[in-house]
């Protein structure tokens, strides 16, 4: 990818070794990146330990990701928060001496049940991370753009559920057709300082979040995972579901100079399963 190498990225909800945000800044840091690993460190009320990166888990990224010649930042985030975004961006600033790439990928998309059970609390929650979150790490970093006068890129990983609706994942669907909303909005307000905003949309991808999808949603259809994996596959003219690696290489193009005239897009990785 052209332009990478020496650019400096951050990438939110990416302190799981199995999930997008990590695999995501292996592929950044392979094309020659400096990286932070941003995730929430330590759980709270709403986020259980094994719903986060938690900074045991951040600490072995981080040292995987140095073993590729990068410099590497670890610096727990709470997207929730403006003031723990603002730390996020300044320290990187500050240590990296700049921010070129700007990752939203935290998010919340575990919460399974009929809308109608939901409560206020689990539905606020989902949008506070995932719309919220992405809204407050884009206006810091494109401040900071802006300032630096070098341009940058925003890159919101939204989902197929960004364009298709989902049973029992109503908060989910929602923020994330939100969060392609907000793409397209901010595309064209920074477009004229060079930063350009896009969206990745990809289909179902087996991390630790995709595999409590499988599980649910074979249940609730009085399916084993296995039969509802193979129907999966089945619906996907491509023959399977997505990897972390198909959504970090649609980052990596998304961030490079060969996708510097592409902005305001939702661009969609999923085997052919999502066509619009």
């Amino acid at each position: 990818m052209l332009g990478l190498k020496g650019k400096v990225a951050i990438c939110t909800g990416s302190g799981r070794q199995q999930g997008l945000g990590a695999a995501i800044l292996r592929r950044l840091a392979a094309e020659g990146c400096d990286v932070v690993v941003s995730d929430l460190g330590t759980p709270d009320r709403m986020l259980a330990s094994g719903d986060i990166g938690a900074s045991e888990e951040m600490e072995t990224i981080a040292a995987e990701l140095r073993a590729l010649g990068v410099r590497v930042l670890v610096i727990p985030c709470d997207v929730r928060s403006e003031a723990s975004v603002q730390n996020l961006i300044a320290r990187t600033v500050e240590d990296l001496g700049r921010l070129d790439i700007m990752v939203n990928n935290a998010g919340v998309g575990y919460l399974l049940k009929p809308f109608i059970d939901a409560t206020l609390e689990e539905w606020q929650l989902v949008l506070d991370v995932n719309l919220t979150g992405t809204f407050l790490c884009s206006k810091h970093a494109a401040r900071h753009m802006r300032s630096a006068g070098q341009g940058g890129r925003i890159i919101n990983i939204a989902s197929q559920a960004a364009k298709s609706g989902f049973a029992h994942l109503a908060a989910y669907v929602s923020s994330k057709h939100g969060m392609v909303g907000f793409t397209r909005s901010s595309a064209i307000e920074l477009g004229g300082d060079g930063i350009t905003v896009n969206a990745v949309c990809p289909n179902h991808v087996t991390t630790g979040l995709g595999a409590k999808q499988n599980e649910y949603y074979a249940k609730v259809r009085g399916q084993t995972t296995e039969q509802f994996m193979a129907a999966m596959r089945q619906r996907i003219p491509l023959g399977r579901p997505g990897l972390p690696e198909d959504t970090a290489a649609a980052v990596a193009f998304l961030a490079s100079d060969d996708a510097r005239y592409i902005t305001g897009e939702a661009m969609n990785v999923s085997g052919g399963e999502e066509t619009h």
